[in-house]
């Protein structure tokens, strides 16, 4: 199982999202960097044994312009593998975001008004370069579908998986920040029904439920406040053969 830190950046820096409240995050204080500089705040997240970043341009979700710039600059000074959640909505956006060396496109439901553009961007790019992420608040669905449209979460994980949606997070905003646990009942319905791989974000308290979301069957795990505060550390991580 992979854990993946996330980088949530806002007014250009890092900030400390908590339960998707934006207009009170705050820069970022960390145990791992003094910094809440973006690219300082992966460098120093590099130098501990991470791979793979999750970037969540807050900015473009919602609804700046996406951060190529920062994105450019993260891969050249540290090497990382970027899973970049910039609210696209195109597939010019999608294309611009690969040339920008992110590896991985997110398309998450926040940001997104129907099903077809997710169906359009599996096509046009290979499936292992699109993620798509189910936004969560609690058990509601975040999307911009048209009013009155029924959104089930299990539903439009079905049909992300009938256009060949191959990768899937489960986020819930509610959770994220909370140190709260994972909602692991959704999770286990998931794990059960969907033939993808499947990564969580939102809760994850400390190394122990890491352990228990590897058993579940868990592709790979966001992180962002528990590393920050100290609660997971590098070095446990390692010990666990989590990193």
């Amino acid at each position: 199982m992979k854990v993946i830190p996330v980088v949530d950046v806002f007014g250009g820096i890092v900030v400390h999202a908590v339960r998707g409240r934006r207009r009170e995050y705050q820069p970022l204080k960390s145990v791992l960097c003094a910094s809440a500089e973006p690219v300082a705040v992966a460098l120093a997240l590099k130098a501990f044994g991470f791979n793979e970043l999750y970037i969540a341009d807050l900015d473009a979700i919602t609804g700046g312009y996406p951060n190529f710039s920062l994105f450019r600059k993260v891969a050249a000074e540290t090497g990382f593998e970027m899973m970049v959640d910039a609210g696209v909505t195109s597939l010019e956006a999608v294309h611009e975001l690969l040339d920008s060396g992110v590896s991985k496109v997110i398309i998450g439901t926040e940001t997104l008004a129907g099903t077809s553009f997710v169906a359009e961007a599996v096509e046009s790019f290979r499936t292992e370069k699109i993620m798509v992420s189910l936004d969560l608040k609690g058990n509601r669905v975040l999307s911009r579908f048209k009013p009155n449209t029924p959104v089930e979460p299990m539903t439009l994980l079905r049909k992300f998986q009938d256009v060949g949606v191959s990768q899937i997070i489960v986020l819930d905003l509610a959770k994220v920040g909370s140190s709260e646990g994972v909602n692991k009942t959704f999770l286990n319905d998931v794990l059960e029904e969907i033939e993808a791989e499947v990564y969580i974000g939102g809760g994850v308290q400390n190394t122990k439920d890491l352990l228990e979301l590897k058993d579940l069957g868990v592709f790979g795990v966001l992180v962002a406040t528990a590393l920050h505060t100290g609660k997971i550390s590098p070095i446990e991580l390692k010990q666990a053969g989590l990193l």
